[in-house]
């Protein structure tokens, strides 16, 4: 199937996911009803850290290079991103167009953390990046500072989602609980690095301030932790 006709078919699921949107009681426009899977999947609750991959860019072969081989039925789960039909001849159980549903969430964050890493893909999460919508640092010398999507590892289904504060340099746990679920690889350990290196303006200041341990007012000594009694007591 050529590239003229991923753009041009859209697919029966897209017209499903509409109807069922409206059976929630969503008041969908006009111009609601020809959203796209990608839209769909951005819009979906937990996934507000996800940026919407430009098609083009998902149609360029070069681009999905090696993925084949990480992602189970790979040319459905593509033609289901891409809002491509069935053919008249193919038909799918259940059980078969769940598991289709299922490796296009896989394949679309492994395309979204090479996309995020493109001009085009960071130009986006800049955007996201400045309405906060990866949350702020809970360090309380931050100030809020926002925060970026990081993942520990590049392999799928290996470290859930963390966000990493530019300004302490160190990384959290998001603070709802429905992003908790997302796998770290969608984003990749490379993007919030290589984002600040070409956005350098939207590098903040090292934190000024940094919390004293006290008892009665007086500093701990740096020896504390190491005497005896804290160790067998203040570390229980």
């Amino acid at each position: 199937m050529g590239k003229g006709d991923k753009k041009d078919k859209k697919s029966s699921r897209a017209e499903k996911r509409e109807a069922e949107s409206e059976s929630a009681g969503s008041d969908a426009s006009e111009d609601e009803e020809d959203i796209s899977w990608i839209q769909w999947f951005c819009s979906l609750k937990g996934n507000e850290f996800f940026c919407e991959v430009d098609e083009d860019y998902i149609q360029d072969d070069f681009n999905l290079t090696g993925l084949a081989s990480q992602v189970p039925y790979y040319e459905y789960a593509l033609d289901t991103i891409l809002d491509i039909e069935l053919s008249a001849d193919e038909s799918l159980t259940e059980e078969q167009s769940d598991m289709i549903e299922s490796a296009s969430e896989l394949l679309y964050g492994l395309i979204h953390a090479r996309f995020i890493l493109t001009s085009r893909g960071m130009a986006v999460m800049l955007e996201k990046f400045q309405h906060v919508d990866f949350g702020r640092c809970p360090r309380v010398y931050c100030q809020g500072q926002p925060c970026l999507p990081v993942g520990q590892s590049d392999v799928p289904r290996q470290r859930t989602v963390k966000i990493f504060c530019p300004k302490c340099d160190d990384i959290y746990f998001p603070k709802q609980s429905r992003h908790m679920n997302l796998d770290g690889c969608y984003f990749g350990t490379t993007f919030p690095h290589l984002f600040l290196h070409m956005y350098g303006d939207q590098q903040p200041p090292l934190p000024t301030e940094k919390y004293t341990a006290r008892i009665y007012g007086f500093k701990l000594h740096s020896t504390f932790r190491d005497s005896p009694h804290y160790t067998s007591y203040g570390r229980r």
